[in-house]
């Protein structure tokens, strides 16, 4: 028997084919390992019968309905896992706190990714933070990076600056820098790809064109998804990469590494996104992505701006040096 609590999806023209839990997983906001397991609860229904698999297709015109009962009973507080990775402290105020994140480290800990995190690092380290934010699982991080990247982030020390920040960040207030070593050889000095971004059917990010460079301008225009603006500089040119510095104006996930990937120069070191048959020897003996934030700006409490800076790690620097 259905519980009158309970939220209802219809599938649109553009969701027809989609799976299961990519769709729910948008619109919940939420997880896909998360709607896999309200689908395996039986709390979900695609038009009067229980789905067998997670991955059923959805058809245009279907209803699918989730108890919010049971929906409530899979998002529960994480556990944390203690870290061994050390963080470096690049500012501290009573306000706030800027760290340089490792490449390997969580940001914090989610459905699909578990283990080592900077939220467990914080709460190690700053245990007054329990509580800072919106999720416990998440003490004081109002924004994340990738775990394969590295670099500076804000963690906010208390409630009145959390939101103070939030509000910039949605507001696109804050100013993120990025070092990026993408492969081949970019021509344009400088460019602003302004591409939407959506979530493709398999789950991951996609950018539409993918890598049709040569009618990006007319072709871009006409299709789906959020949209995302990535600025870039050409810094280095290598003779099969290029180093660049890379200003994103929009927050969507993963945006660079689709950016780069849909313009045709995909980041080196990314096996997400680039296919694991083509990533040519340089990125097996790199091992990580590379992808460094390096700079970051935002307003304080008197509205000056603040600006924090963190070069290249080790590993990346010495990946350069091989090249030249």
């Amino acid at each position: 028997m259905k519980d009158e609590s309970s939220k209802k999806f219809k599938v649109s023209n553009k969701s027809d084919g989609e799976r299961l839990d990519v769709f729910l997983s948008g619109r919940l906001k939420i997880s896909r390992s998360q709607v896999q397991k309200l689908i395996k609860g039986e709390a979900v229904f695609v038009g009067n019968h229980k789905p067998r698999k997670t991955g059923e297709i959805v058809k245009e015109g279907t209803v699918i309905e989730v108890m919010e009962l049971q929906r409530t009973e899979v998002i529960k507080e994480r556990s944390y896992e203690k870290t061994n990775l050390e963080v470096e402290i690049i500012a501290e105020t009573d306000d706030y706190l800027i760290v340089n994140k490792p490449t390997g480290l969580l940001t914090h800990p989610t459905e699909a990714e578990e283990g080592e995190s900077l939220a467990s690092w914080i709460l190690e380290n700053y245990p007054k933070l329990k509580g800072v934010g919106e999720y416990d699982n998440r003490p004081g991080i109002v924004h994340r990076l990738d775990r394969e990247a590295s670099g500076l982030l804000v963690v906010a020390k208390t409630q009145k600056m959390f939101e103070f920040l939030k509000k910039q960040f949605k507001n696109r207030d804050v100013e993120k820098e990025y070092s990026v070593l993408v492969h081949g050889v970019v021509e344009s000095d400088h460019e602003m790809i302004d591409f939407d971004i959506d979530r493709g059917r398999d789950g991951r990010m996609a950018s539409r064109p993918k890598t049709d460079k040569l009618s990006l301008r007319t072709i871009m225009k006409l299709q789906p998804g959020k949209e995302s603006l990535t600025e870039y500089w050409v810094e280095k040119r290598f003779a099969r990469f290029t180093m660049l510095k890379v200003k994103i104006h929009t927050g969507r996930t993963h945006q660079i590494r689709v950016h780069m990937l849909a313009y045709n120069h995909p980041l080196v070191g990314d096996t997400l996104y680039f296919n694991k048959k083509l990533n040519l020897k340089r990125d097996i003996e790199l091992g990580r992505l590379f992808l460094h934030a390096s700079r970051l700006c935002f307003a304080d409490f008197s509205n000056e701006k603040v600006c924090f800076e963190a070069g290249l790690p080790d590993e990346l620097e010495r990946f350069l040096v091989v090249l030249k």
